[in-house]
């Protein structure tokens, strides 16, 4: 039997039309810690918010910028989902949005499981936390509260301009990507080449995740058998029919999708996400990218399967090249051989 055998406990998603005036979205069966809004139907920009930092501070993960202000964006988390204000970006009149919500444990605690000392939202039964944290400039371990070591860390700082980086299992602690870009992944001292442990992840000196005096907030993800999975792929040599027919890699997560990120770490590619809210029937093709403020589009194809996801782009795609390699993030519609609703 799964750890989670009701994902949508600790994530799920939701879309809205957006009113330009107060409104509540809702339909959560839980009340979210940490809300990553997007508009479909036009190029706005992608708006991440917590409840460690506060419900009215935004980021934006398509923009190197630092944490503003937004008293018209959401308002307030609530027990099924979140308010809004009048805000263009997140709630335009007639506008249409997608928001990914995760479940923590609140505002967040101190932890002083690392040199330096962070807030951290912590859910261990659904291997996800949110850490802010204040940079030294010395090497140093900030806590992330989960209790066993994340597979992918994303780090922002909230005080300058600068952009995401993200620790990745799959791509090593002496590398980085970027939320924020297309490019592949990069080597560089930022991990101090050491895997985040149980307790702790690992941060050196530079100032993209350790400026004296900055502010930063990690969003870390572990996985748990039948609800989240983070892992690799590498495309195939498929010369057959083109998308969404094609014959793509099949990646084995142990439960059917509700949602995927995929990035391809070996070369210049957009961040992509599918989810099973916005395509509700296979190819599941509407994707967006964290990296761009680019509407919804529909391009290359996923399949959503009951264990799992399989590409069905053509191999010369961005999805599926000769012999390219990728990372992925997954979270759970519905554990494998469960029948238990939603």
């Amino acid at each position: 039997m799964p750890t989670i055998t009701k994902p949508n406990l600790y994530f799920d998603v939701v879309t809205y039309t957006g009113t330009g005036a107060t409104q509540t979205i809702s339909g959560l069966n839980f009340q979210p810690d940490f809300v990553w809004i997007k508009s479909r139907s036009a190029a706005t920009d992608n708006k991440l918010t917590d409840a460690v930092r506060g419900a009215t501070k935004g980021l934006i993960s398509n923009s190197t910028g630092a944490e503003t202000t937004d008293s018209t964006g959401i308002t307030a988390f609530t027990s099924s989902g979140f308010t809004l204000g009048s805000s263009s970006v997140y709630n335009n009149s007639g506008a249409t949005y997608v928001a990914w919500c995760w479940k923590a444990n609140g505002s967040g605690s101190t932890n002083t499981s690392g040199t330096i000392t962070s807030t951290v939202s912590a859910s261990t039964t659904s291997g996800f936390s949110v850490v802010t944290y204040t940079g030294t400039a010395v090497n140093a371990t900030v806590g992330h509260g989960l209790g066993v070591a994340p597979s992918m860390v994303i780090v922002k700082s909230r005080s300058t301009v600068d952009g995401w980086f993200v620790y990745n299992k799959e791509i090593g602690n002496t590398k980085y990507l970027r939320l924020n870009t297309t490019d592949a992944a990069a080597t560089f001292n930022l991990w101090q080449s050491t895997n985040p442990t149980s307790s702790v992840f690992s941060i050196a000196t530079d100032p993209t995740v350790n400026g004296n005096g900055n502010t930063y907030v990690a969003y870390c993800f572990a996985p748990v058998a039948g609800y989240s999975a983070f892992g690799s792929y590498t495309g195939s040599n498929n010369t057959g029919a083109s998308t969404p027919n094609a014959n793509g890699p099949f990646i084995y997560t142990g439960f059917r999708p509700r949602f995927v990120l995929i990035k391809r770490t070996s070369a210049a590619a957009n961040w992509v996400i599918y989810d099973s809210v916005r395509g509700t029937y296979n190819a599941n093709l509407p994707w967006l990218y964290p990296n761009a403020s680019s509407a919804e589009t529909a391009t290359e194809a996923v399949d959503f399967l009951s264990n799992g996801f399989k590409i069905r782009s053509e191999s010369g795609a961005t999805m599926n090249p000769d012999g390219g390699t990728f990372i992925y993030a997954a979270f759970a519609e519905n554990p494998f051989k469960t029948s238990l609703a939603r």
